[in-house]
C-alpha cells in the first residue's frame, strides 16, 4: 500500500474516505481539514498576484471540503463574492515519475488553481467533479503551495438549484491529490443486461503510442476478461464485453455490486482503478392489454415508493459532516420501506450515491436549475455541467432516471422579454423556442445515456414536452379534493392526450407517475409544522387505486429550514405517525408494501349505531413473488369504549393473488357498534407462513340518536360540552375544531356546573366516576400575538422563514420532544385525583380533529388529541352529591396548560362524562 494512504488515514480530517468509491486509485492524498481563507470583497487578488505573494495575509482558517457559508467551515458567513484559499504541503507518489492530479468534488461557481505560482486551470460550474493535471509544476521533494480562488456572485445564468437552504459557496466537496502512470485509464462506462452482458467502454489516455492489456477483474477475481490494446498517442476508446454466468441482479431488495478493478498495463508501467458495476435493467413496458406502459426493472414491474431529498445538513448544508450520515440517510429511508429517492434540483455527492448502490434505493437525480431567463449564456453554463454530472454518476447502479429541468424554473422569460403582459405571464413566458430547447436536451441526454429514464421537465404546470415519463404534481389536501383530481389525473392520461402537456405536444403511452405529492403546498399559506399521517394514509391508499400509476415521490425525507412536512425532522429523530394505535404492529412501511390492499373508502365516515356497511377493497400487486397463490385477509372491526377495546364484528377471507396490477375484491360489509364509538376497520394481508405483508384501516364516527351519547357499561351519562364552562381562568384561552376543543395556556382552570337527576328520576346515586379527554397545552406564538399569514411565493422555494409558530395551520405533530402538564381534577373545592398529561400530540389517533376540519385548505389543531382520565368520586363525597344533585367540577391545569377535547375532536367520542349509578 502506498504511504500516500497511510497518511490519509492516519490524519484526523474531515471526510478522509475516499470521495469517489466508484472510481478510486490507490496512491492519492487527501486534502481536506485546515486551509488558509480570506475574502477578497474588492477583487484585488488578481491586480496583486495574491497567486505568487507568500506575504498576502490570509486572515481566517476554513475547514475543506464545507462551504463557507455553513457553520462546519468555521466561516459562516454568506457572503457571496470572491474567497481565496492556500495549502502548503509536501506529497510525492509512489510510483517515480507518475502523472500528479489535483482533484476538486465540487467548486461554487468559478474557480482558478495555482500551483507554487503556475497556473494549472479553471472551472466554471458549482456540482460537476474537475481535474487539473499538477504534473509540471509539482515539486515531490519540496514543499508545495496551492492556490485557489473562488467566485460565487449568484449570477442568474449559473445552475444554482435550491441553495437557499444553505449555500455551496466556494470549495464544498472533497479535494484530492492522485497519482497515475504516464498512460492511464480516463474513465469506463459499464452498461449491464440482465442475462449477464457487460459492455463496456473504456477511455485511455495515452502518452505515447504502443501496446497494453487491459484486464478486467470482478467479484475477487471469479469474473476476468482481458483485452489486448493497440494504443495512440492522445485519447484512445476502447469498446469491449464480458459475460457473467448466472448474474445477481442488483435490485434495492438484493443490491448486489460486482466489486473489482480495472488494469491496464505497459511499458508505462500499471494503472490499477478499483470500481463496480451492478447488473440492472431499467425500462418501461407494457403488460397485456393495457395501453400504457409501466416501469420495470429487471424485466418486472416496480411500484416506486419514493421521497424528495433536498439532502440538506443543518452544520453541513449540502455536504454530510461524514460519511456515516450519507449512509444513515439510505438507512433511515430504506427502514420507511422506501425504495427511491428523488435528489432535488441537484446531483448526490458521489460517496451518497455509493451508499444508494451498496444499501439498495433507486435514485433519480435531478439537474440544478439557473433562476434567470433561458438566454444564451444560462443554456451554454447548464449544458456545461449536465454533462459532468451524468458522465460523473453514469455507473451507478442506484440512478434510474434523469430529470432535466424542474417545474419549470429556469425556463421562463421575463414577461418584458417575452414581450407578453404579466397576467398570462405563468405558460405564455414558456415560450416555444424554450421548449423546443427542452426537447433537445431530453434528446441529447437520451443519446447520451440510453439506459435510462429521461424527463424534460418535472411539471406543476402540466408543461412536459417530451419525456419518457409521465410524471405531475400533487399539493392537495382533503379526501374528497384529492380523489376528485386522482380520478381527472387518470381519465385525462392516454396517448395522444394533450393533457399534462403544452405547445401542442401530446402525451406517448410513457408510464404514470407523481414525482410530488404532500399537504406542504396544499393549505393556505403553508401546512406549518403540523401533522402529516392523517393525509399520508389516504393517500397512499388512493394511489394504489389506480393501475396506471407505478409510483410517488413525498414531499419530502427530513424537515427543511421552512417545509416542515418531512418523515423526519431535520435532525433524524422520528415522528410518531401513530398507525400502530390502529392496527398492532402497523408502521408507515405497510404503506410502501409491493402488495397491498386498497380500502376503497374514505378515512373517516358518520355513521348510524346499528347499522351494516358496505367496504369495497381492491388488490394492488407490483411483484410476482406471491403470484400463483393464495392469501388470507384478515379484518376486524373493534371500538375503544372508555378504555376497552370491543371487537364487533371480524373475520377471514382467502384472496387469490394472481397477476400485477389492480384488481377489485369482493366487498366486506360491516356491522357498526350500537353506541357511538369511533370504530375502526383493521385489516392485514398474510401469507401462508403468517407473516404479514401489509396493514391498513379506515375509521367510522359512530353516533347514536340520544343527546348524551349510549355508551356500554354500568350505569347513566351526563355529557357537558367542553365549552360550556362558567369560568376559566387561563391568561391566554381559545377553543377550536368548531367549538369541539378548548385551550388553556399555562395555570388556570376550566370550571362547571353538573347537576345529576333528581331523586324522583333517579333515587339513589351510589357511584360517580368523571371521564374527560385532556392534553397538555403547547402555547405558540400565533396564540398569544396571533396569527400571520406567510407568503407563499418563490421565495418559500429558497428557504425563507416559515415563521411556523405563526403559521395558523401550524399544531405540531408527534415526535421524540414531550411537552407534559399535570390536570389536577375538583369537585366542590375537593381534589379527587390528578392525571399527567405527557404531551399535546397530533397524529393519526386525533381521527375526530381531522374528521370535524372545517374546510380542507386550512388546518384547525388538526390531529390533535389527548389522553383518557377517569377518576371515581369518593364514597363520602358521592354521598353529599348524592343528597344535593349537583357540584362544581374544576379541571384544574399546572404549568403545562391544558387542552380538553369534545365529542367532535380528539379521539374519543365524548365532552365531559359524568357516568353514575
Amino acid at each position: 500500500m502506498s504511504t500516500s494512504v497511510l497518511n490519509s488515514e492516519s490524519l484526523n480530517i474531515p471526510r478522509s474516505e475516499h470521495p469517489h468509491p466508484h472510481w478510486q486509485r490507490m496512491d492519492w492524498m487527501n486534502l481536506n481539514g485546515q486551509w488558509s481563507f480570506c475574502f477578497d470583497p474588492n477583487d484585488e487578488g488578481i491586480r496583486s498576484q495574491w497567486h505568487t505573494n507568500h506575504e498576502i495575509v490570509y486572515n481566517s482558517l476554513i475547514t475543506v471540503p464545507f462551504s463557507w457559508a455553513s457553520p462546519l467551515s468555521g466561516i459562516g458567513s454568506d457572503t457571496k463574492g470572491i474567497g481565496w484559499y492556500r495549502r502548503t504541503l509536501t506529497w510525492q507518489p509512489f510510483v517515480q515519475g507518475s502523472r500528479l492530479f489535483l482533484r476538486f468534488g465540487a467548486v461554487d461557481y468559478s474557480c482558478d488553481v495555482w500551483i507554487n505560482g503556475m497556473h494549472v486551470g479553471s472551472h466554471h460550474g458549482g456540482y460537476g467533479s474537475f481535474e487539473f493535471e499538477v504534473t509540471q509544476s509539482w515539486q515531490v521533494e519540496c514543499e508545495n503551495t496551492i492556490i485557489v480562488r473562488v467566485e460565487d456572485f449568484d449570477q442568474d445564468y449559473q445552475a444554482r438549484g435550491k441553495q437557499g437552504y444553505g449555500e455551496i459557496r466556494g470549495i464544498w466537496q472533497p479535494v484530492w491529490l492522485e497519482s497515475r502512470p504516464q498512460t492511464y485509464v480516463k474513465d469506463a462506462k459499464f452498461v449491464t443486461f440482465i442475462d449477464g452482458q457487460v459492455e463496456v467502454t473504456a477511455r485511455i489516455t495515452a502518452h505515447e503510442a504502443g501496446t497494453a492489456e487491459l484486464t478486467l477483474q470482478f467479484a475477487e477475481s471469479s469474473i476476468q476478461h482481458r483485452v489486448n490494446l493497440d494504443l495512440v498517442a492522445g485519447e484512445n476508446e476502447i469498446k469491449s464485453s464480458l459475460k457473467v454466468n448466472d448474474p445477481q441482479l442488483w435490485s434495492p431488495n438484493t443490491p448486489y455490486l460486482y466489486e473489482g478493478e480495472l488494469q491496464l498495463s505497459g511499458s508505462f508501467g500499471t494503472d490499477v482503478v478499483s470500481t463496480y458495476f451492478g447488473i440492472r435493467e431499467i425500462q418501461t413496458v407494457r403488460f397485456e392489454e393495457r395501453g400504457y406502459r409501466w416501469i420495470t426493472l429487471n424485466g418486472k414491474p416496480i411500484y416506486l415508493n419514493g421521497t424528495l431529498d433536498q439532502s440538506y445538513n443543518k452544520t453541513g448544508y449540502f455536504t454530510y459532516p461524514s460519511d456515516e450520515e450519507m449512509r444513515d440517510e439510505i438507512y433511515l429511508m430504506k427502514r420507511l420501506g422506501l425504495n427511491f429517492v428523488r435528489i432535488h434540483i441537484k446531483p448526490e455527492e458521489p460517496r451518497k450515491l455509493y451508499w444508494a448502490d451498496k444499501l439498495g434505493i433507486l435514485v433519480m437525480e435531478d439537474m440544478p436549475c439557473f433562476w434567470g431567463n433561458p438566454d444564451e449564456k444560462a443554456r451554454t453554463s447548464y449544458e456545461r455541467e449536465a454533462i459532468e454530472i451524468i458522465e460523473r454518476d453514469y455507473n451507478h447502479p442506484s440512478i434510474f432516471s434523469w430529470v432535466m429541468f424542474n417545474e419549470t424554473w429556469g425556463l421562463k422569460t421575463d414577461a418584458k422579454e417575452a414581450g407578453v403582459t404579466a397576467d398570462i405571464r405563468q405558460q405564455s413566458s414558456y415560450l416555444p423556442e424554450t421548449q423546443e430547447w427542452v426537447r433537445e436536451k431530453y434528446h441529447w441526454a437520451k443519446q447520451l445515456d440510453p439506459t435510462r429514464i429521461i424527463e424534460d421537465n418535472s411539471p406543476c404546470n402540466y408543461d412536459h414536452v417530451e419525456s419518457d415519463i409521465n410524471t405531475w404534481h400533487l399539493y392537495i389536501n382533503g379526501y374528497d379534493q384529492l380523489r376528485s383530481h386522482l380520478n381527472e389525473v387518470m381519465y385525462k392520461t392516454f396517448a395522444g392526450s394533450d393533457f399534462n402537456c403544452i405547445g401542442g405536444n401530446v402525451q406517448s403511452d410513457a408510464p404514470l407517475m407523481n414525482s410530488e405529492c404532500g399537504n406542504v403546498w396544499g393549505i393556505d399559506g403553508g401546512a406549518g409544522d403540523s401533522d402529516l399521517a392523517w393525509h399520508y394514509r389516504y393517500m397512499m391508499n388512493e394511489f394504489r387505486r389506480y393501475d396506471k400509476l407505478c409510483g410517488f415521490v413525498f414531499t419530502e425525507f427530513r424537515d427543511v429550514t421552512n417545509e416542515f412536512n418531512g418523515y423526519y425532522r431535520l435532525d433524524g429523530s422520528d415522528k410518531d405517525f401513530g398507525y400502530d394505535a390502529f392496527v398492532p404492529g402497523m408502521t408507515i412501511a405497510d404503506l410502501h408494501s409491493p402488495d397491498f390492499i386498497v380500502i376503497d373508502a374514505p378515512p373517516c365516515q358518520t355513521v348510524d349505531a346499528g347499522i351494516k356497511v358496505n367496504v369495497p377493497l381492491l388488490r394492488s400487486s407490483f411483484c410476482d413473488q406471491h403470484h400463483g397463490g393464495v392469501l388470507q385477509l384478515k379484518w376486524e372491526l373493534y371500538y375503544d369504549n372508555m378504555g376497552t377495546r370491543v371487537v364487533a364484528d371480524c373475520g377471514h377471507i382467502p384472496v387469490k393473488w394472481d397477476s400485477f396490477g389492480v384488481t377489485p375484491l369482493p366487498s366486506l360489509t360491516v356491522t357498526m357498534p350500537g353506541q357511538d364509538a369511533v370504530a375502526v376497520l383493521a385489516i392485514s394481508l398474510i401469507n401462508e407462513i403468517d407473516d404479514v405483508l401489509t396493514r391498513n384501516f379506515i375509521t367510522f364516527d359512530v353516533r347514536s340518536d340520544k343527546e348524551d351519547g349510549v355508551f356500554e357499561g354500568k350505569g347513566d351519562f351526563v355529557s357537558i360540552p367542553v365549552g360550556d364552562f362558567i369560568e376559566q381562568t387561563f391568561k391566554h384561552q381559545w377553543g377550536a375544531i368548531q367549538g369541539g376543543k378548548v385551550n388553556g395556556a399555562g395555570e388556570g382552570s376550566y370550571v362547571y356546573d353538573v347537576t345529576l337527576p333528581d331523586s324522583t328520576e333517579k333515587k339513589m346515586i351510589g357511584e360517580i366516576e368523571i371521564m374527560f379527554e385532556a392534553g397538555a397545552k403547547r402555547v405558540l406564538a400565533r396564540n398569544v400575538e396571533g396569527a400571520k399569514d406567510n407568503e407563499m411565493g418563490i421565495s418559500a422555494m429558497h428557504g425563507a422563514d416559515a415563521k411556523v409558530e405563526y403559521n395558523p395551520n401550524t399544531y405540531y405533530m408527534t415526535d421524540d420532544v414531550r411537552h407534559p402538564s399535570r390536570v389536577n381534577v375538583l369537585v366542590d373545592g375537593k381534589r379527587i385525583g390528578s392525571f399527567d398529561l405527557p404531551n399535546d400530540p397530533a397524529d393519526s389517533r386525533g381521527v375526530l380533529s381531522w374528521h370535524y376540519q372545517a374546510v380542507a385548505n386550512k388546518l384547525d389543531e388538526a390531529g390533535s388529541y389527548g389522553y383518557l382520565c377517569k377518576v371515581n368520586v369518593p364514597g363520602q363525597l358521592a354521598s353529599k352529591l348524592d343528597r344535593n344533585r349537583s357540584f362544581r367540577l374544576e379541571l384544574q391545569a399546572e404549568e403545562g396548560g391544558m387542552a380538553l377535547y369534545g365529542r367532535n375532536a380528539g379521539r374519543y367520542p365524548f365532552d365531559l362524562l359524568i357516568r353514575y349509578n
